[in-house]
């Protein structure tokens, strides 16, 4: 499986049938998208776009489709991986079980990165950048994007490859403001290791060298993507997954990946211009906002070069492939680095970081008859102070009690939480602080509120499973989610003001009526839509709320600046007017492609 490039890899799936080749000419202008989202939905294959519009190199999407072909591609490598990522944060573990661990370590010394001759700066070609595959993705996408990037930056403080950030951060190719050939766009978000470089190089007054890779050993692309331990290097795990070093060398002051299909080296400054827009992961477009210039130095290209792309949009999509493996190959490390925390679930179909789902732990006080959130509330802000998971809006934590609890059955951990939540006490906000860069519900890019929805102990109450007659007569355009949750149409949302009034309506007809055994009531622009498909639940309400200026509830309160209510919960998920557009598909395209799918056509069945 010691694949030496991304085209063996390629011929791998192809010989195992899990590769398809299209020899007919595809538009990278939104066809090559459509196809592989479709591709995708259908559980289809690794697609190799032999024969790309405009384009002298070839491209593939869909290599890591499932989480069975990811396995798959690194079969031979994943025993020892998960292994080393177990011990990085419990090394005693060594210590117990010496023999079990010590071919595990000198694999890890192994997978060292690999510096080699500058020579092989022959085995590239170069090129410039309108040269690359322009893939645009959705219809309103500011231009061409690289989707599959492996950024590499270093720490002007701590030179070489063991304190370098390898991240996948967009990049944008062409459109807006940038000068052709010679500037790049480059979006990274909040709580990136990029970040963390170019302040330390702004510090010294001197320009970030940055060099993007594409392509290589498939390795190489999830190692951007990887949430390791701290201190474990991108490029140490890119080459243990690989079975085989990750390999450089230098050029021009400029570190290039030796295995790569594409190399763009280049520097950044405080220089920003306006990027996007672009069809992101929460299903909506992010707007054009300005980040970061990449200033092109060179760019190179294999004489055989692949370029892998894939689309991202609302969930599912191929990252949440990726999100897969990365739990198959992390399992249960998040309660290694967070002690009492059992599971910690980014819920993908809510777009990720808008809603975390964990169980946790209560110790404190075992001698009292009963359990109340304490424990789990320390590790709820553990859990909200670590890596990316800081940027969550909603966090549901339960203890682990009695009952068998997991928070990958989502809809028995909501009836959870609703059946034991005490919504005067146990509900903590945090406000004006960080949320994800590409979620539009807060107050301005970066900014918005948290909550905590924390629950354990004696269940408080029994959830309805249908509407109650006085209710539904009341609120004829209320809708059952769920166990215990409505979901309730009101007129498209105008201002915070009217808002608060339609609220203040809504909760003396809910008062006037029992509900005593519903848990949350969501606001929606069409209760139908939010009713008929769990997915459609989570997506529209945890993406379209923010949660300090979202959130109501029946008789609440505030004391000692605390924020509680008798319940239910309200959450006002309209559509606001500060929120980006949905992410549409284009019927012109879609028409185009089905070419690919039709009887006889490469894609037929799919």
């Amino acid at each position: 499986m010691g694949y030496h490039n991304l085209e063996s890899a390629l011929l791998d799936l192809e010989k195992a049938g899990q590769l398809v080749r299209i020899k007919e000419e595809v538009d990278p202008n939104l066809e090559m998208a459509a196809i592989q989202r479709r591709v995708y939905a259908n559980n289809g294959p690794t697609v190799l776009f032999e024969n790309v519009k405009g384009a002298r190199y070839r491209c593939v999407s869909n290599i890591f489709g499932s989480l069975e072909r990811s396995k798959y591609l690194f079969r031979d490598t994943l025993p020892t991986v998960e292994k080393v990522i177990e011990l990085k944060p419990n090394p005693q573990k060594i210590l117990k079980s010496p023999f079990q661990y010590i071919s595990t370590g000198l694999k890890a010394l192994n997978a060292l990165p690999k510096k080699v001759s500058s020579n092989h700066i022959g085995h590239f070609n170069e090129i410039s950048i309108h040269e690359l595959p322009q893939i645009k993705c959705w219809e309103k996408d500011g231009g061409a994007f690289i989707t599959l990037p492996q950024v590499y930056s270093e720490n002007p403080e701590q030179k070489g490859m063991m304190h370098a950030n390898l991240g996948m951060y967009r990049v944008q190719l062409s459109g807006n403001e940038y000068i052709a050939d010679k500037e790049i766009g480059l979006h990274y978000q909040i709580h990136r290791g990029i970040g963390v470089n170019h302040s330390k190089a702004a510090k010294q007054n001197a320009s970030l060298k940055v060099s993007i890779f594409v392509g290589g050993h498939p390795s190489h692309t999830l190692a951007a993507v990887m949430p390791l331990p701290e201190g474990m290097s991108e490029l140490t795990f890119a080459g243990l997954l690989a079975g085989r070093r990750f390999r450089y060398f230098e050029a021009d002051g400029f570190t290039i990946s030796a295995d790569a299909d594409f190399v763009i080296t280049g520097t950044i400054e405080n220089e920003t211009k306006p990027e996007g827009p672009f069809g992101d992961h929460l299903g909506y477009y992010s707007l054009m906002h300005d980040f970061p210039v990449m200033k092109v130095h060179k760019v190179y290209a294999k004489p055989n070069a692949i370029w892998p792309f894939t689309v991202v949009g609302r969930p599912p999509q191929e990252d949440t492939s990726f999100g897969d493996l990365i739990h198959e190959i992390t399992g249960d490390a998040i309660s290694v680095e967070i002690p009492g925390v059992k599971e910690v679930h980014a819920v993908d179909a809510a777009g990720v970081h808008p809603l975390l789902l964990a169980i946790g732990t209560e110790r404190y006080t075992p001698y009292l008859p009963e359990t109340k959130p304490a424990e789990i509330l320390t590790q709820a802000n553990r859990i909200l102070g670590t890596g990316q998971l800081s940027l969550a809006k909603f966090l549901l934590i339960a203890a682990d009690g009695k009952e068998t609890l997991t928070t990958h059955n989502i809809k028995s951990f909501f009836k959870y939480i609703l059946e034991h939540i005490d919504f005067e006490k146990d509900i903590h906000f945090q406000t004006c602080t960080t949320i994800d860069t590409l979620d539009y519900s807060g107050m301005a890019l970066n900014e918005g509120s948290k909550v905590i929805l924390a629950a354990c102990g004696k269940k408080k109450r029994t959830l309805c499973t249908n509407i109650d007659a006085v209710l539904k007569e009341k609120v004829s355009s209320a809708a059952l989610v769920n166990d215990g949750i409505l979901a309730v149409h009101l007129p498209t949302f105008s201002s915070y003001e009217n808002a608060e009034n339609e609220i203040e309506q809504l909760i003396f007809k809910l008062k006037t009526s029992n509900t005593s055994n519903i848990g949350l009531v969501v606001v929606c622009d069409d209760a139908d839509f939010l009713s008929k498909d769990w997915n459609n639940f989570l997506w529209a309400t945890f993406t379209r709320s923010d949660p300090a200026r979202d959130i109501y509830g029946v008789d609440s309160f505030i004391r000692n600046k605390h924020w509680g209510c008798v319940g239910p919960l309200i959450i006002d998920a309209r559509t606001k007017p500060h929120h980006a557009p949905v992410l549409e598909e284009n019927e012109e395209v879609l028409k185009r492609i089905e070419r690919f799918f039709s009887k006889g056509a490469p894609l037929e069945g799919f």
